[in-house]
């Protein structure tokens, strides 16, 4: 008697099952692509943390089709768009714009150094009558969105808020900052046209930059570039020493009115 032939059966991956995701609604992975949680990263969606996060929820759709599986690849002209949950989660994060005062480290401190984020504390936040009040839940992952060293003072984004981070950050950030340097020293033309484009840190060209004097002894950066140290830095190679450096706009965002050592949330519909 032949063999009778066996049945074979698909197995659902157990992802999909722990997720309620049905089997028909994740695609293939193909093999060749790029990560999806890249795709949405460089297109601004949310941040690569954020989008794993997402997928592996099962809150990301590429056209059309739900998405479940972490590492999933997809062409990079695929349509990528957002469950109604992710939105939601993203509408929850805050950005807050604090003024630094001296003294204070914008990044993770060193042992006897106090952090920026500290200071983003009920008693400190400048209010209108408008404004939501300080939670607890503001806190939760919030970071600095760029530096601003110890010895500043001025505009400090910190935000929970992964787009908003890689919009001010990013490699590929175009984004203007604006300082007030107030310096020490004698500056002719030269040095001037040098601080403007021509200098170099780190064996690199800096980027072209916009500066010029605002009255004797105080000039005007703005950049849309931020190395370590970089203006001071700059000030050093043509023979100039920063006495007090503060930064008062971040793209389409100033400083304005809010007072030293307070901070305040991004308004609604107040963009970089």
């Amino acid at each position: 008697m032949a063999d009778r032939p066996r049945r074979t059966l698909s197995r659902v991956p157990a992802r999909a099952v722990e997720s309620g995701v049905r089997l028909d609604d994740a695609p293939p992975t193909p093999a060749t692509g790029v990560r999806i949680s890249k795709l949405m990263a460089e297109r601004g969606l949310c941040s690569r943390r954020d989008a794993d996060h997402y997928i592996a929820c099962g809150w990301v759709f590429v056209d059309g089709r739900r998405v479940s599986e972490l590492g999933t690849r997809a062409d990079p002209a695929a349509k990528i768009t957002l469950d109604r949950p992710a939105r939601a989660q993203q509408g929850s994060q805050m950005t807050v714009l604090l003024h630094k005062p001296v003294g204070y480290v914008s990044g993770q401190p060193e042992p006897g150094f106090t952090a920026a984020v500290t200071l983003i504390q009920p008693d400190r936040q400048f209010r209108t009558p408008d404004t939501p009040p300080f939670t607890p839940a503001c806190l939760r992952g919030l970071a600095p969105a760029g530096r601003l060293d110890i010895d500043s003072t001025g505009l400090l984004v910190l935000t929970q808020d992964g787009r908003v981070a890689r919009q001010l950050v990013g490699a590929d950030s175009s984004i203007e900052k604006e300082y007030l340097v107030r310096v020490d020293g004698a500056l002719d033309a030269r040095g001037l046209a040098l601080l403007n484009h021509g200098l170099m840190l780190d064996g690199r060209r800096l980027k072209p930059a916009k500066v010029g004097w605002l009255n004797g002894d105080q000039l005007r950066f703005i950049l849309r570039e931020g190395r370590k140290r970089q203006i001071r830095r700059m000030c050093e190679l043509v023979g100039l020493r920063v006495t007090g450096l503060k930064r008062v706009r971040i793209g389409a965002v100033k400083l304005g009115d809010l007072p030293l050592g307070q901070w305040r949330y991004l308004r609604p519909g107040e963009t970089f």
